[in-house]
């Protein structure tokens, strides 16, 4: 991610800034500061895989199974979703984005 909007990116913006396309210029610099999301996403899911904390956190909150949405409170998931009977990786956290 990190070579995307420091080195990559940058480069076509400027590439299509030197050939007279403002806007495509403008398109990629727009494109980098979602590669840096990109990137800060990253290191975190990165920074809970390595401290073994992808289904562990320190308060109580919503886990979600993605395979039949039974929604368990607590500060893991359980090892097997009591509904569907899928094992604990198919729990996520549950967020309301609607």
């Amino acid at each position: 991610e990190k070579e995307e909007w420091d080195e990559l990116y940058p480069a076509f913006a400027k590439a299509a800034r030197e050939e007279g396309f403002p806007e495509v210029a403008a398109a990629y610099m727009k494109i980098i500061e979602v590669e840096k999301r990109h990137e800060t996403r990253y290191n975190k899911l990165a920074e809970n895989v390595a401290n073994s904390r992808v289904f562990e956190r320190e308060q109580p909150v919503q886990w979600i199974c993605m395979k039949c949405g039974y929604v368990y409170t607590g500060k893991t998931p359980p090892k097997v979703c009591p509904a569907c009977l899928n094992p604990q990786s198919y729990f996520e956290l549950f967020v309301e984005n609607y």
